[in-house]
């Protein structure tokens, strides 16, 4: 029995674990978190958003089941065409998208009504690419233009396309990015001049918008306030974190139980952004500990499978996949409990949503092909890369 679900699942046993773990807290705090948007939108029906939530996590486990059985190396042969079709989504979300929250960051396809984040799409082939990237590159790397600046372009494209609509996904995407880069031995100064342009450019951009009149300035309004709220640390001007820190506050060590949050009635998306203040709130900390415990395991692992992989392109992309993944939890998790700005991430494989759930989903199932795969080198990897 154990050597026949080995074979169906394949890869690193741990990470499974962290998988069905994190898809059992998902299904509890959304279950619990949803009830007022239940009342409020589908006449008291509670298990409407616990099927729908339900039937999406095992979308993304079917994802994460075929991609993990998809060699590795697939995944390279197809990065250059993810990354060339993500640049006109992009365009096209910032221009024509479906505009939510005064953000145009959704593409609804034509005649469904089904919409999805382009930008999550995109974070996950520009990832792809860069790993190719840097597999194909190593003898050249320390060159500028062909090394740096060729990949750096790229980068800058994809992050400038997702920025004005999504400020902390093209930070967290660029900041992924440069990490990348350095593991792959891009020269330090290179990366720190980027950097520095970066910021320049950044406070320009900021700059002129806030001198725009107020219905011209976008997002940046947004931002400005969002921040100006964090650093003076007045609550009293952001409902949303005071409402998680009373959640968080009156949960105490032991929490008040599976259902019974109080501030989920009160809290602005508690079942995706804040879902973090929901499950403190009824768990108490012991909960909230073994999940923060659960994405450094995730990220152990990863480092595990890097240590082990004789083929460069696996090493980038599953430590690029796990720092993506990374990177997204600690800072939903640092924005509910108010050590960071509120910023609109979800908690990977925890919050309710659908484009979120796709591709995490999907990155989870390559960490788990990559694993099962450490000690094989690819022969045609180059060959394939630069063809």
């Amino acid at each position: 029995m154990k050597a026949a679900v080995a074979k169906l699942f394949r890869g690193d046993a741990v990470i499974w674990g962290v998988i069905a773990l994190l898809s059992i807290m998902s299904i509890l705090a959304v279950y619990s978190s949803t009830g007022t948007l239940a009342f409020k939108y589908q006449e008291g029906n509670t298990l409407y958003y616990l099927t729908r939530h339900g039937a999406l996590l095992f979308l993304g486990l079917v994802i994460i089941f075929i991609t993990h059985r998809i060699p590795f190396n697939f995944y390279l042969k197809i990065s250059k065409l993810l990354l060339y079709l993500c640049v006109p989504l992009l365009a096209w979300t910032l221009l024509k998208g479906t505009n939510l929250n005064e953000a145009s960051r959704w593409m609804t396809l034509p005649g469904t009504g089904i919409s999805f984040q382009t930008s999550d799409f995109a974070k996950f082939a520009l990832i792809l690419y860069i790993a190719r990237f840097l597999a194909q590159n190593q003898g050249n790397i320390k060159d500028f233009k062909t090394g740096f600046w060729s990949i750096m372009v790229w980068i800058l494209i994809v992050c400038g396309l997702i920025l004005p609509a999504n400020f902390s996904t093209a930070v967290m995407l660029f900041g992924t990015s440069l990490i990348l880069l350095f593991l792959g031995r891009v020269q330090i100064k290179y990366i720190l001049s980027v950097i520095g342009i970066g910021i320049a450019g950044l406070a320009v951009f900021i700059l002129v918008m806030v001198n725009l009149p107020e219905e011209k300035q976008g997002r940046i309004g947004t931002w400005k306030k969002r921040i100006e709220n964090f650093v003076s640390g007045n609550s009293e001007d952001n409902f949303q974190v005071e409402q998680s820190k009373i959640a968080i506050a009156t949960g105490g060590f032991f929490g008040k139980g599976p259902g019974n949050s109080t501030q989920r009635n009160f809290l602005p998306h508690p079942y995706s952004d804040f879902i973090f203040a929901i499950i403190i709130e009824e768990y108490g900390i012991f909960i909230p500990f073994g999940i923060i415990f659960l994405y450094i395991l995730l990220f152990f692992r990863a480092g595990v499978i890097v240590r082990k992989s004789s083929s460069a392109f696996a090493a980038f992309l599953s430590m690029g996949l796990a720092l993506s993944l990374i990177f997204q939890a600690f800072i939903n998790m640092a924005v509910a409990v108010n050590l960071f700005p509120v910023t609109g991430q979800t908690m990977p494989l925890v919050s309710m949503g659908g484009t979120s759930i796709i591709f995490t989903s999907a990155a989870f199932g390559i960490i788990l092909s990559v694993s099962q795969s450490v000690t094989k080198t690819p022969e045609h990897e180059q060959s394939e890369a630069k063809s």
